[in-house]
């Protein structure tokens, strides 16, 4: 049986790291892995929708992969993001997560094409075969147009490979039932980071998610809140968290608006890559004063800490 506890906590969606031109940037992606390190976060999911792994070819997340690996490999727990178009490509990538060294593999249903349940149990276990490693689900309807049925999730989750869901659709009965489903040692991520509590309070045993990027920090204080049982002070911290994520869905991407938030913190991703659209020039003010509202809750959230 595979130790989950690893899997367990703040685990950040790692944002793609590029350079001026818009190409991987190893170095770029090595320092932001080492800046989570730095926060204490749990773990590093690579290669999902913040890291635009659809945006980027099969070579090219494996350089960033890689480069996370080597920067916090073994120090951090690193979910490796494998799904793909196509089955072919999907298990190309889940061998390399392996040979990579990473913790476990997960992946999205394939996209484009409307698929029966068959075609994507087909397209999971084809990576699950492929490799010695733990797969999670990535369930996330609202991208992939595919509805993961408790039919379905039952015959995943009866193999002792497959440990867990990672839940991005915005029921929180659903993630509830999904982790009666798995049983008490099936893992259940949260996805919707504006629901992380009421994830957690549901039964969710952690969360990987895309803003904890820009606030760490506040993502760690609410979980702390949330073990000690301290449940209003969490409610609080998620209704300033949730403060943060309301402005940063007024951009016109919320990858392009993290990135830029991210810059004046003093970490480099470049821009989105297109379609996804970044920061517009008229913008950046806007950005300057989120940075602020930040910085400040952050703040906040140390100084409770050493209190």
């Amino acid at each position: 049986m595979v130790d989950t506890e690893k899997f367990k906590g703040i685990m950040i969606a790692l944002y793609a790291a590029y350079d001026d031109e818009g190409n991987v940037d190893p170095a770029r992606v090595r320092k932001l892995a080492r800046h989570y390190a730095n926060k204490g976060v749990k773990g590093l999911y690579v290669g999902g929708s913040s890291g635009e792994g659809m945006l980027q070819t099969a070579a090219e997340r494996k350089v960033v992969l890689e480069a996370v690996m080597e920067e916090v490999g073994g120090e951090l727990t690193v979910i490796a993001h494998v799904g793909a178009a196509s089955t072919r490509e999907s298990v190309e990538l889940a061998k390399h997560a392996e040979a990579a060294g990473a913790d476990a593999i997960s992946a999205v249903p394939a996209i484009y094409y409307r698929l029966s349940p068959a075609s994507v149990e087909r397209h999971w276990q084809e990576m699950i075969d492929n490799t010695t490693l733990p797969f999670i689900i990535y369930h996330i309807p609202q991208t992939t147009g595919f509805h993961l049925s408790a039919d379905l999730l039952a015959r995943m989750a009866a193999q002792d490979k497959v440990i867990g869901v990672k839940i991005s659709s915005e029921s929180t009965y659903e993630l509830q039932q999904f982790k009666a489903i798995g049983g008490p040692d099936f893992l259940v991520l949260n996805g919707p980071d504006e629901q992380y509590l009421a994830g957690r309070s549901i039964g969710a045993d952690g969360g990987i998610g895309g803003t904890y990027g820009v606030m760490p920090e506040l993502f760690l204080k609410l979980e702390s809140c949330y073990r000690e049982g301290r449940m209003e002070e969490a409610k609080a911290w998620q209704f300033k968290i949730n403060e943060i994520i309301q402005n940063l869905l007024s951009f016109p991407s919320l990858y392009g608006a993290c990135k830029a938030v991210l810059k004046l913190q003093g970490v480099e991703c470049g821009e989105p890559r297109l379609p996804l659209l970044p920061v517009p020039q008229a913008d950046l003010g806007r950005i300057v004063l989120l940075q602020k509202q930040i910085h400040e809750y952050t703040e906040e959230a140390l100084s409770s800490v050493k209190a």
